[in-house]
């Protein structure tokens, strides 16, 4: 693959990747560097495409490979080695790595999203139990429509997820890329300030209303037991595979003046402009087992029973189509890095790795296309590039 012309009307996907790599700050002395920072991120992304899982796997691949990396960026000294890779990883400030990549993101597909689920994820091998470290859980935001990872924000442990939230909805915010649309969390985010926060971002939100909200889901509950014939708008969903049928009545309630009313109790959950109140009945049939749940949710959009049915089935797609497929394919969960911020700058490298496979237009799945693009770089530079897909 040729190198790409200096001067075009549109940058490419892979232009643009090189100039947010190159504004994140080097750790290092500048009088000792052989590697240029921007070189070495870029073998790790290209790496990870190519089916490499761990540090020594991408050196050898950027050995083998050196002759496309040099079609982009000089490599005047060839590549490190894994050693050095895992030393390196583990110095880059995070925080801007990951703003690197949400400002990428921004920039290579404009579109505002439709609908974005925030939710949180758990490497289980990357705790040090030596030094007492918990394993990296992160909290990502995934554009459900366009499968495509927005940003992530790295906390402690799930329970400070609600302290990550805000920082990665700001980080979303900027450039008023959140406006006009619908983001969905899990319960654990039901409280005025994320609500407001969501609100003041110009979009709208959908929260799940669980148990830890007992109050809230009981007059949600019985809003819907009493709610007269004809005022609730209801949609009917059924999915079949797997050896699994299932069938989702979603009902929803726009009339909810009653949540703004005056206080009942002191400490009373208050979530701002709140517009529809949704319930979700699911049957699944399994074999001869049948499963029954109600789930509860609240937005502060006037939904129709049809996009609310939509939004709440891509919050749940989070699970297979981003968990799953950084467990899966690009085997998350075994990583064992646990030093420094090696483990969350590597959980970014998928981040930009996942976006990038998953804009391909063939038929290959997502494995598959990581292995093509280790077998030939011609592939990968269409992937790395987004020409010709």
């Amino acid at each position: 693959m040729s190198p790409m012309p200096a001067a075009q009307s549109e940058k490419s996907r892979l232009s643009v990747l090189l100039e947010h790599l190159s504004t994140i700050d080097d750790p290092r002395d500048i009088r000792r560097i052989l590697h240029p920072l921007a070189e070495v991120l870029f073998l790790v992304v290209c790496g990870t495409i190519a089916d490499c899982d761990d540090y020594d796997d991408i050196a050898a691949w950027g050995e083998a490979h050196l002759a496309f990396l040099r079609q982009h960026l000089p490599f005047s000294h060839g590549v490190p080695g894994g050693r050095w890779l895992t030393i390196l990883m583990n110095r880059i400030s995070p925080e801007l790595f990951q703003a690197a990549f949400t400002a990428w993101v921004g920039q290579t597909w404009p579109d505002r999203p439709e609908f974005i689920a925030i939710d949180g994820k758990t490497s289980r091998r990357s705790h040090d139990r030596a030094a007492g470290e918990a394993p990296l859980h992160l909290v990502s935001a995934f554009a459900t429509t366009a499968r495509l990872v927005l940003g992530q924000e790295a906390v402690a442990d799930k329970s400070s997820e609600l302290t990550a939230i805000p920082v990665l909805l700001a980080r979303l915010a900027e450039g008023d890329r959140l406006r006009g649309a619908l983001v969905s969390i899990d319960a654990i985010a039901t409280n005025g300030p994320i609500a407001g926060a969501i609100r003041k971002a110009g979009a709208d939100y959908l929260l799940a209303v669980k148990a830890n909200q007992p109050t809230l889901r009981a007059d949600i509950a019985t809003c819907f037991d009493a709610a007269p014939a004809g005022s609730v708008d209801t949609h009917i969903e059924h999915d079949k595979g797997h050896g699994r049928i299932e069938q989702r009545d979603i009902d929803v309630i726009r009339e909810v003046d009653w949540l703004s009313g005056d206080r009942r109790f002191p400490g009373e959950l208050r979530l701002p402009d709140a517009a529809s109140i949704i319930r979700v009945r699911a049957q699944v049939q399994r074999g001869q087992t049948r499963h029954a749940e109600t789930r509860y949710y609240i937005s502060s959009a006037a939904l129709s029973a049809e996009r609310a049915g939509q939004a709440v089935r891509g919050h749940w797609g989070i699970e297979n189509r981003l968990h799953w497929v950084l467990d899966v394919t690009f085997n998350e969960d075994q990583s064992r890095l646990r030093k420094g911020f090696g483990a969350r700058n590597m959980a970014v490298v998928r981040h930009f790795a996942l976006n990038l496979v998953r804009s391909a237009k063939d038929k290959k799945s997502i494995k598959l296309r990581r292995k093509a693009a280790a077998w030939k770089t011609n592939y990968l530079g269409n992937l790395l590039t987004g020409q010709n897909l």
